[in-house]
């Protein structure tokens, strides 16, 4: 059997994370069996919906890698083909209209709140005549729901799961303006596609079981039906949008890459023994469902962070000045040279070493593109000692040689000038890595001196002299 999935959007609003974590799944289930995954934007709520929102969904789905078989479909296209359906199920003896006024469905819902009962229609015209319907009531088209027994489905990621027939009431397949509503779309559009397996949030667990009696009674051949479960914060909490509920573009505008974002969600809620960091090829031959788990995944920016860390520290340096060259331009505000750009590449290895988001890289990286502002520490370290020794510095870079001007041979001279002066290393690199980033915090201070060349070490070295020396 050639497997088929379905990503099914509402583009009421951007493609939330968890949408996200959902598509990865339905991706990942099609490539690791060789089938397709269909791309249904699910628009019938007009009010709602727009076409901002659709091209928010297409992007952010192109910005984590995951693409999807043939055209998408746009639900609200296929009315016509849903109505039709209803009107099958009307001849078949599986519906019928219902002539409720507003007032007489008010009334049920008040009988029901004052029983403590969950509001439910009461199936006054299941099998009443439209020979006895009021004049000038437009009816809805009812589905007729068994009334007895258990509704049992066997379901991939929930298993055996189960509902009283009695507690599902004959849900609305037409409104009385005529359109379909949200279950009866969804079924025929996934037997019309031919869909093999539902992989869905578990909040669709209730819609599972009115949608299972759709196919049953057209007689369709039911999808098998994978419900994985929803999303929490770090504290266990409903997702909220201070724990990460927000829409994919958010994390890339922080600076998130898409491959790490891609291996986080995987790891929610899914697992493969031991493995922390996947690859896409990895995910893709070792993906199935029996290893998504049951119980909520929980979100934590702080694991995030430190998988984005890792990704960075492997990714292209090309690539990477590309991805931060906006954020600089943002901090700048300006745009930057070709000269300057060069020199973010050149001093890539060790920036990238500590920085867990592309924003913190960015920031990190100031100080190659413009003379650095000393932060508090940075002016602790350029005491009256710390002062000599970048006198001393000053005068021995001076003649250091620029044919030699390694990071290497930087790091041996200033070695071996530290032994000479009875100090340590550290203690001799501290102020210069001061004045050449204002931070106390950065890369090795001899790529950093190598990557800015003789010139600007010496124009920084000899500023920081200049701004301390009055005060001595």
């Amino acid at each position: 059997m050639s497997m088929i999935v379905r990503f099914a959007p509402s583009p009421t609003g951007y493609l939330h994370i968890g949408s996200a974590r959902t598509a990865l799944f339905n991706w990942l289930f099609a490539r690791h069996h060789k089938g397709k995954i269909l791309l249904r934007i699910e628009d019938t709520d007009r009010a709602r919906s727009t076409q901002e929102a659709v091209e928010a969904i297409y992007k952010g789905l192109e910005w984590l890698g995951i693409d999807w078989d043939e055209t998408p479909v746009h639900q609200f296209a296929r009315m016509e083909r849903h109505t039709e359906v209803a009107c099958q199920l009307l001849e078949k003896g599986m519906a019928y209209r219902c002539y409720c006024t507003p007032e007489e469905l008010e009334a049920m819902r008040e009988e029901a709140r004052a029983k403590n009962l969950p509001p439910r229609y009461d199936g006054r015209w299941r099998d009443r005549s439209s020979d006895e319907a009021p004049v000038g009531v437009n009816p809805v088209i009812r589905f007729k729901a068994p009334q007895t027994g258990d509704t049992v489905i066997h379901d991939l990621v929930q298993g055996e799961v189960k509902v009283a027939n009695a507690q599902l009431d004959d849900m609305i397949l037409l409104r009385a303006d005529g359109t379909p509503t949200f279950n009866l779309s969804v079924v025929v559009d996934d037997y019309d596609m031919g869909i093999t397996h539902i992989i869905r949030g578990d909040d669709h667990l209730t819609n599972m079981f009115r949608q299972f009696h759709i196919f049953k009674a057209m007689d369709w051949k039911i999808p098998y039906y994978a419900h994985i479960p929803l999303i929490h914060g770090a504290d266990g909490a409903k997702l909220s949008k201070r724990h990460g509920a927000l829409g994919v573009e958010a994390y890339r505008d922080m600076g998130f890459l898409p491959e790490a974002l891609r291996n986080y969600l995987l790891r929610l809620g899914w697992s493969h023994g031991d493995a922390e960091i996947i690859s896409t090829d990895e995910a893709i031959a070792w993906f199935d469902l029996d290893h998504v788990g049951k119980s909520p995944a929980r979100f934590d920016f702080v694991k995030l962070g430190n998988l984005n860390g890792h990704y960075i520290r492997e990714a292209d340096n090309n690539r990477l000045v590309t991805l931060i060259i906006p954020f600089v331009e943002i901090l700048l505000r300006r745009a930057v040279s070709t000269e300057e750009r060069d020199l973010l590449h050149r001093g890539m290895n060790g920036l990238k070493q500590r920085a867990k988001t592309l924003v913190e890289l960015a920031e990190n990286s100031l100080f190659y593109i413009q003379p650095p502002l000393l932060d508090d520490d940075a002016q602790k370290l350029l005491n009256a000692e710390g002062i000599e020794i970048l006198q001393l510095m000053e005068t021995h870079l001076t003649s250091f040689p620029d044919t030699t001007w390694t990071e290497s041979s930087l790091e041996t001279y200033a070695r071996n000038l530290a032994e000479e002066k009875d100090l340590k290393l550290g203690k001799m690199a501290q102020p210069l890595r001061a004045a050449l980033t204002g931070k106390t915090v950065s890369p090795s201070v001899f790529d950093i001196m190598h990557v800015l060349g003789k010139e600007k070490t010496l124009e920084r070295v000899r500023a920081a002299l200049g701004e301390k020396g009055h005060g001595l």
